[in-house]
């Protein structure tokens, strides 16, 4: 056991809230009295943990909504939105596998829509008419539980066959657009990855058509792992190829453990890029700081060898894709933050970059 460290300190009823949390994510919690000398008086109480459970531990405190008392009740799971496209079929599978390593249960999610939404017509100021029949809506939702069903009855022979790990699933059918549907359904129930599918980045370009795990990144605070459509064996590759992108502060330790946990002990050359965004981080300072974040994961990931990578402003991508054909990323890991409207507007980030104009694997952490 490592040592222990005070994580907070709060009232009671509040630590033991905050253990109910932390221990819902496997991190072993002990609470002391401030109050030594007099410990029948609850004057605060020390919320204490093991030190190599604190990069975990902070993820939790900072982002509440993430790990609230619903996710503790629902259990673990991975969530596979799918749309029964090839790209979608694809993701499903690699959910099945991700969330067998991390002994985990699956959510496949569809959505379909509800001609209604449309309202009615409007023939004059007083006078409308209804643009769907009742009978009808209710053949589109009977079709969309059948495609389902036959979806993932497909899975479940692929499991009993050998094909694909064995997993608990479960499904779920609800009305709405896409990324609002998974925005809503996340609310009360957090997985702790979801998996999507996206089309090959020359189709986004060519159909020119919105993304709904675009949209999904900028709505919802979710681990997300974007698919691209013809990746084969990631969770087979030994080891893999990671390029993670850095900003230089504590949040990337918080990213970095929870890629650990992700890929749970498989070994992986990662290479750290980072582009400071800081006027006031120099370029001495900057290589400094980046050797202590690089000796603390070499220290601390046994089974991930490091690198490093500094990207320019205005030519990361064309970097990142000329990295790419020297030695070929598997995986690429962005830290995610939060942005208001107009940031994700006008200044969508990294993520959104990566997801439109490559055709690698993502995963996005929320910190």
């Amino acid at each position: 056991m490592s040592r222990l460290i005070t994580l907070a300190i709060h009232t009671y009823d509040h630590a033991i809230a905050l253990r109910r949390l932390l221990e819902a994510e496997g991190i072993e919690v002990v609470l002391q009295n401030v109050n030594l000398e007099h410990p029948g008086v609850f004057s605060g109480v020390r919320v204490r943990i093991e030190e190599h459970n604190l990069p975990l531990a902070l993820r939790v405190v900072e982002n509440p909504e993430m790990f609230n008392a619903a996710s503790a009740q629902s259990g673990r799971f991975v969530l596979v939105p799918v749309d029964f496209t090839p790209h979608s079929n694809l993701a499903a599978r690699l959910g099945v596998k991700i969330a067998h390593r991390q002994k985990s249960d699956v959510v496949f999610l569809h959505a379909y829509i509800d001609p209604r939404m449309a309202g009615n017509g409007q023939l004059t100021d007083t006078l409308t008419f209804d643009r769907t029949d009742h009978r009808a809506v209710e053949v589109i939702k009977a079709n969309a539980a059948a495609r389902l069903e036959e979806f993932t009855e497909t899975i479940k022979s692929e499991m009993r066959n050998g094909l694909l790990p064995a997993v608990r699933i479960s499904t779920e059918l609800l009305e709405g657009v896409p990324e609002d549907v998974i925005n809503r359904y996340t609310r009360n129930r957090v997985p702790h990855l979801a998996v999507m599918g996206t089309r090959s980045a020359t189709r986004k370009d060519r159909e020119m058509i919105g993304s709904v795990t675009s949209e999904v990144l900028n709505q919802t605070r979710l681990p997300l792992l974007s698919i691209p459509e013809g990746t084969k064996n990631l969770m087979e590759r030994q080891p893999i190829n990671v390029l993670f992108f850095g900003s230089l502060d504590q949040e990337d330790i918080l990213a970095m453990d929870s890629l650990n946990r992700y890929l749970k002990g498989r070994e992986a050359k990662i290479t750290i890029a980072t582009m400071p965004a800081r006027q006031r981080l120099t370029d001495k300072l900057a290589g400094k700081t980046t050797k202590a974040l690089t000796d603390y994961c070499s220290e601390t990931y046994k089974n991930f060898s490091f690198d490093n990578m500094v990207l320019q402003p205005k030519t990361a991508l064309t970097q990142i894709k000329d990295a790419h054909e020297a030695s070929p990323y598997d995986l690429f890991v962005v830290p995610t933050r939060r942005k208001n409207a107009f940031m994700r507007l006008f200044k969508p980030g990294m993520a959104h970059d990566i997801l439109f104009s490559t055709d690698i694997p993502m995963l996005a952490i929320p910190v």
